[in-house]
């Protein structure tokens, strides 16, 4: 199972040694010695590396924001100010990509939303790191025209993960919706937000 590859530092080989675990066997299936032999480390390696399950954990969240933000690839969408179907047009690819080609981050992604919802610790820890998407987002409906920002991201973003969810965990997980589907969606949503 090891994800390492020869530019990754030994934290991020923990890390996405941790949400390939997550994906595959649960939060039950995260412990140290696990991450160690799945990754070929020396046991202890994860250990000297986050000592705590709550510092292990916080790696692992850390990680994934990086990784969820190259796969939304948000700083490369369009200027929001062309319009709601150009806007609608490149989320649907971003959520597509998601549900087709990265579904173990996905399953990650709940495994620790679900900890973090047990863990006031962690659940404070994962709220900041998933605000600097939330601020991303206001910052581009708002650019488009949103007569309130802060009310349509929060329904774009229940619209998007309620689709993600469903496709990768939920009932509608045996086929995915083709890119069209998705950005045809996509489209009333974000017209019916900004009236284009």
């Amino acid at each position: 199972m090891s994800v390492h590859t020869p530019s990754a530092s030994r934290a991020d080989l923990v890390a996405d040694t941790a949400l390939a675990l997550l994906a595959e066997r649960g939060m039950r299936g995260l412990t140290h010695r696990a991450i160690d032999e799945a990754a070929g480390l020396p046991q202890g390696s994860t250990s000297n590396l986050a000592r705590t399950r709550q510092a292990l954990l916080e790696l692992a969240v850390r990680r994934h924001a990086e990784r969820e933000a190259r796969v939304l690839a948000l700083e490369e969408l369009p200027d929001p100010r062309g319009g709601a179907d150009a806007l609608a047009d490149a989320l649907a690819l971003a959520a597509h990509r998601s549900i087709t080609r990265h579904r173990a981050l996905l399953v990650a992604r709940y495994e620790l939303a679900l900890e973090a919802a047990r863990r006031p610790e962690l659940r404070a820890f994962y709220d900041a790191t998933g605000a600097v998407f939330r601020e991303q987002l206001t910052a581009m409906l708002d650019a488009a025209g949103s007569a309130d920002p802060t009310r349509h991201v929060l329904s774009l973003v229940a619209w998007a993960d309620g689709l993600m969810f469903s496709c990768v965990a939920g009932s509608f997980n045996a086929e995915a919706p083709s890119l069209a589907d998705v950005r045809a969606g996509m489209r009333e949503l974000l017209r019916g937000m900004l009236g284009g």
